[in-house]
């Protein structure tokens, strides 16, 4: 008995001693994760294992969004149209249409524009500044580089600062970065619809890289589909290739011209040119027609429409979401929250489907909330958020969310939706100036 009480504070100063090594091994493991060289390569393998984990027990292409307020909207667009014949003693002036059909008929005559001059068969750009983009930093990496062709000096650490001062931020949007470029340095940017792989090759031939947000799937094996910006740097017509400064894959990533067309259409042919301001009248005449917006938008909607009709499955589905996107910036929001429709209910049947898109592009929500659909928009925007594992930093949702909340009476669900996207995104002055409409100070 004396031998067993003496072994048991020996066994328990022992327990002792192990149990603070592993302490200090865990704190130094700790102190040496957030050494920075460290955490940049290791924190978002952490963040996509637990993403990984959460999607396994909640697949994401199980849950779909489905519009469940078209016949509201039917019965609108019928009171609408209603309310607009006009009687026999009153004449009224022409007015447009209203656009309650899904795919239209009709097409717009464009105006006959100079044939373009004749472009070389290959061009190469040089001193763009390849940069590997750090976790969740596609956005302010592919503009860095695109500003690094005419002599910024920043980087994306530069550009995130001001894009999206949280890391978790999933997305930024284009008209962010060209908000960037005009607001915060001496260079100038625009953003047009509906471009094509001979617009990419006469701005290159002009000796402007261009940058596009498409599609990014084959480049990452076993992954969902997601989007990602490119830099497009040089064309080569007896190869049918592009070369790209891309972020996440490598500096003159070889791409096929049909390859980047096909995924170029996820996101409507958007595309950005950054350029000297003196240089402005260039970048004009290279859009010729398409330099004003409103014909932009009429093109690319005539484009999706075309679409439409020759396409199927996941590509049927983009040509869809395209032609409610156009038709939204073109204020047309009944036809676009029913183009939107259309491809909602394509999406259900997808085997592999999309479902970040509304990470990416807000068009939905738009044509939701201004055709009086609320309850849509919070549906859409509760799925979207559910999507997100267990970061939901996407401002727009919330926001939007808020926006619906707000109108069917909700002010304090609406207030707490403004708030989170300011966590996500501080300072983001849309979801201040909602709260302020509140009467609530961010």
């Amino acid at each position: 008995m004396p031998r067993n009480n003496r072994e048991f504070p020996l066994k328990k100063k022992k327990f002792l001693k192990v149990l603070l090594i592993l302490i200090g091994l865990a704190v130094i493991a700790v102190a040496v994760y957030f050494i920075p060289p460290v955490h940049d390569r290791l924190s978002w393998r952490l963040i996509n294992l637990r993403a990984k984990i959460f999607y396994f027990f909640n697949p994401p292409e199980e849950v779909s969004f489905s519009p469940e307020q078209q016949a509201e909207m039917a019965e609108i667009v019928n009171q609408t149209e209603t309310a607009m014949v006009p009687t026999a003693t009153i004449t009224l002036p022409p007015t447009q249409t209203p656009t309650n059909y899904v795919s239209p008929t009709s097409t717009q005559t464009a105006t006959p524009t100079p044939s373009p001059t004749p472009i070389p068969d290959s061009v190469r750009l040089t001193g763009v500044v390849h940069e590997y983009q750090k976790f969740n930093n596609c956005g302010p990496a592919n503009l860095s580089m695109a500003l690094s062709y005419w002599g910024w000096e920043g980087d994306q650490f530069v550009t995130a600062a001001y894009l999206k001062p949280i890391q978790e931020d999933r997305n930024v949007m284009p008209y962010e970065m060209v908000d960037y470029v005009n607001q915060e340095t001496r260079f100038s940017a625009l953003m047009r619809s509906g471009g094509d792989i001979e617009l990419i090759k006469r701005f290159i031939a002009a000796g402007f890289p261009v940058l596009i947000e498409r599609g990014f799937k084959e480049e990452v094996p076993n992954e969902y589909w997601m989007g990602h910006y490119a830099v497009i740097t040089a064309y080569d017509d007896s190869k049918g290739k592009f070369l790209i400064q891309d972020s996440y894959v490598m500096e003159d990533y070889p791409n096929d011209y049909e390859f980047i067309e096909r995924h170029w259409r996820a996101f409507n042919y958007v595309y950005i040119i950054v350029y000297p301001s003196d240089r402005e009248e260039e970048v004009l005449e290279i859009l010729g027609p398409h330099a004003d917006e409103t014909y932009n938008y009429q093109q690319a909607a005539q484009k999706a429409v075309e679409e439409t009709s020759v396409l199927n499955g996941l590509e049927l589905f983009f040509a869809w979401f395209n032609y409610g996107t156009n038709l939204m910036n073109l204020g047309d929001y009944y036809g676009s929250a029913q183009a939107y429709d259309q491809a909602y209910e394509l999406y259900a049947d997808l085997v592999s489907k999309p479902w970040r898109i509304t990470w990416y592009q807000t068009g939905p929500y738009f044509a939701y909330y201004y055709t009086g659909r609320y309850q849509d928009v919070i549906d859409l925007a509760n799925i979207t958020l559910s999507y997100s594992s267990v970061q939901p930093a996407i401002e727009e949702s919330w926001v939007w969310r808020g926006r619906a909340k707000s109108a069917l009476g909700d002010i304090e669900g609406a207030i707490e939706d403004f708030r989170t996207a300011l966590e996500w995104h501080p300072g983001w002055w849309v979801a201040e100036q909602e709260l302020r409409n509140l009467g609530v100070e961010p």
